[in-house]
């Protein structure tokens, strides 16, 4: 009788991990980002930049393209700035990032990788002396690129959004040393709905109707919502199964 006990608890305790560990694998997901920076592994630096999003009603995917800043192949100091295809993302991951349109969502400096929300280009080419340096002007310090690579200066539009040495400084110590996004000093300085990111013309999301948007937000967000019940509810059903287990060892 004993060894009869013992085996049905075994068979309970193990039915209760294994719809755990399922639970687990389904709020953890695979996204295209992390094969990006996988396939990135040999860069030293790199950004990532959530350069356009949409959603495909005829297939019911969420979508991001990326735009990817590294180190060119063969010339020494030099940067390439590569667009990636659209990729499918899951809708956790859409509504996680669906306000960081034109910002970096991944980076990597000097070998080590974040996944901090900061704007396009400060992870590794704003304020670092290699690509330009800090110039006054009225009497307060901007980031200015050098000649070589002014195209970094046009791709983030620094001519409309200069960047103030006291805003960077800011960002440095306060958000991107503790994984924290950041958003510009007082408000949405970047993001998905920022005047900054409205000024990149040729996205798509961009050019979508103001009821588009905000179909495939409510959407999201349901859609997220509801998975979040139905593991709340697994959660509880795995709980009630090790309260009656615990029983049968008594």
């Amino acid at each position: 009788m004993k060894n009869y006990r013992y085996l049905w608890v075994s068979m309970i305790t193990l039915l209760v991990v294994l719809a755990s560990c399922g639970g687990a694998n389904r709020s953890f997901q695979i996204q295209p980002i992390d094969d990006i920076i996988k396939s990135l592994n040999a860069q030293k630096n790199f950004t990532v930049i959530l350069y356009d999003m949409d959603y495909d009603e005829s297939k019911d995917a969420y979508q991001h393209q990326y735009q990817v800043l590294k180190s060119h192949a063969t010339i020494t100091d030099s940067i390439v700035s590569d667009m990636t295809k659209w990729y499918t993302v899951s809708d956790e991951f859409f509504q996680k990032h669906q306000e960081d349109m034109g910002m970096e969502i991944a980076s990597k400096k000097d070998g080590v990788v974040k996944k901090t929300v900061s704007p396009a280009g400060y992870s590794n080419y704003v304020g670092n002396e290699k690509y330009g340096r800090w110039e006054q002007r009225n009497g307060e310090n901007f980031w200015s690129f050098y000649g070589k690579y002014m195209f970094l200066s046009s791709m983030f539009r620094m001519s409309m959004y200069p960047v103030s040495y006291g805003y960077y400084n800011g960002y440095y110590n306060n958000y991107y040393r503790y994984n924290r996004p950041y958003y510009g000093h007082g408000g949405r300085t970047y993001g998905t709905n920022s005047s900054y990111n409205r000024t990149n013309k040729s996205s798509r999301w961009n050019k979508r109707p103001s009821s588009f948007k905000q179909g495939v937000r409510n959407r999201v967000k349901s859609s997220t919502a509801g998975k979040r019940r139905r593991s709340t509810s697994r959660y509880r059903s795995g709980s009630s199964y090790r309260s009656r287990g615990g029983g049968f060892g008594k």
